[in-house]
């Protein structure tokens, strides 16, 4: 019996060895991993998030966007924050990014604040994370415990950021599905996910084919954009609109209430609630409870966080996020 009980054991402590080295980054990151080395960084991080975030509301909605965006291209590695070397051209003029991602000043400051508190010890790929879970808190919505230990890049890639792993604002559904899953995220995290557009703003060049030819849409609520994102072409095409037109700098379930009235200002927000399709009933799930949708949006920003992160002695902790040491 003893030693079926020790077999046993054994067994256990070669699956537990096998997980820790096929790469499992769950395994790897943890939320106590800068415990000793930098017990302070979460005060530092949101000290200058909540300064940013009340001179404009909508930066929040940046920063979030910006740990979207790094992870969705070669995962969360701070790829994104890297400006152009004579070595390699950089993901912030790729197409999803240029003239549209924002709040790298920011992040600069964030990155500033912390090498203060503890120098060389904390990743931007882990600011990106740290902030854009204070972000999402700070303007209403969930709080999580982020999981951390990633590692910084020494490169980028203007062509994986260009390659379609963004999703578009003219997917399709099945586009978004296969865009998310490549990143290990499946339909639900894709609903709750899209929920982070309960706050931010967007271009006019990025809902003007929406606006006036889709016909799910709320007349008036068509109108309404109309008027500051003209037809042509080059006309307004910075103009920004609130991505939820109730309550645009609070996170909150509005954005899901506004699908089912037709009123999502971009074709991949309307697509989610859309006669009859497969994301219609989660859908009417997240507009009626928001502990379920806060939930789930939780878990999945835990999860999309944990895309191939590098950890151990793969990468580097940046000195300055716009730069390879």
């Amino acid at each position: 019996m003893a030693y079926g009980r020790s077999s046993s054991l054994c067994s256990i402590w070669v699956i537990v060895l096998l997980l820790g080295f096929t790469g499992s980054s769950s395994a790897q990151l943890s939320t106590n991993f800068y415990s000793k080395s930098c017990p302070k960084v979460f005060d530092a991080v949101k000290s200058v998030v909540q300064s940013a975030v009340n001179k404009e509301k909508r930066m929040g909605a940046s920063l979030l966007r910006l740990h979207f965006h790094d992870c969705f291209v070669n995962g969360c590695d701070g790829s994104l924050l890297l400006d152009d070397t004579s070595s390699f051209t950089g993901e912030k003029t790729a197409r999803p990014n240029n003239n549209s991602v924002r709040g790298f000043e920011v992040v600069d400051k964030i990155k500033s604040q912390v090498e203060k508190t503890c120098p060389g010890v904390v990743s931007c790929a882990d600011i990106l994370a740290i902030a854009a879970r204070d972000s999402v808190q700070i303007l209403g919505g969930p709080s999580w415990n982020v999981q951390l230990g990633r590692r910084d890049s020494k490169t980028a890639s203007l062509a994986a950021a260009n390659s379609g792993v963004i999703p578009p604002p003219t997917s399709t559904l099945s586009q978004l599905k296969t865009r998310f899953q490549a990143v290990g995220l499946n339909e639900r995290d894709l609903v709750a996910l899209s929920g982070a557009h309960t706050i931010g703003k967007a271009r006019c060049t990025s809902f003007r084919a929406r606006i006036y030819n889709e016909t799910n849409i709320d007349a008036s609520f068509a109108k309404a954009r109309q008027s500051q994102c003209p037809s042509t072409v080059g006309s307004g095409d910075n103009n920004l609109a609130p991505l939820d037109v109730q309550t645009p700098d609070t996170f909150d379930t509005a954005y899901f209430k506004n699908l089912i009235n037709q009123k999502g200002l971009l074709h991949s927000d309307q697509i989610l609630y859309n006669n009859g399709g497969s994301t219609d009933s989660l859908v009417k799930t997240y507009s009626g409870s928001a502990n379920t949708f806060n939930s789930d949006f939780a878990k999945a920003m835990i999860k999309m966080g944990d895309n191939k992160p590098l950890t151990g002695s793969n990468g580097e902790i940046r000195l300055n996020c716009r730069r390879p040491n």
